[in-house]
């Protein structure tokens, strides 16, 4: 089960998150006033850095395109699967022109822990498949 609404999304109260499967479990919170803004994901010990934008920016690109995409969540160093999430969060065609991750080597995997934050706040909504899962705004 997702993060209950009352957690903050804020480092001393994080959402504690399920990946999209539910297989995976993590953490994650927005960090406003870092440089850049940022939303980050403990997973485990590692942690992943997205531009905050990120959060409204994906929410923009689902409702233009108006219908489930898939997330094809993968590794930085793999290739992203055309018209999927993951290949948008790493396009020069989306808003920040390329990744929205920040840190290089852990700009990956957009697709496998934004959702699932996008989903808690209640502007999207996410399948929990054991694979290919899609998700589309609200």
């Amino acid at each position: 089960m997702n993060a209950v609404k009352t957690q903050a999304g804020t480092a001393a109260s994080p959402w504690e998150l399920d990946t999209p499967s539910r297989q995976g479990k993590y953490k994650a919170w927005r960090e406003p006033d870092a440089s850049p803004p940022a939303l980050v994901c403990l997973v485990g010990s590692t942690e992943l850095r997205y531009q905050l934008r990120c959060l409204d920016d994906t929410v923009a690109m689902l409702s233009a395109h108006g219908d489930w995409i898939l997330l094809g969540s993968a590794d930085e160093q793999k290739p992203a699967a055309d018209g999927t999430v993951e290949a948008w969060a790493r396009s020069p065609k989306n808003p920040v022109k390329g990744w929205y991750g920040l840190k290089k080597g852990f700009r990956g995997r957009f697709a496998n822990y934004v959702p699932p934050v996008l989903e808690v706040l209640g502007t999207v909504e996410l399948e929990h498949n054991a694979r290919n899962n899609r998700m589309r705004a609200k």
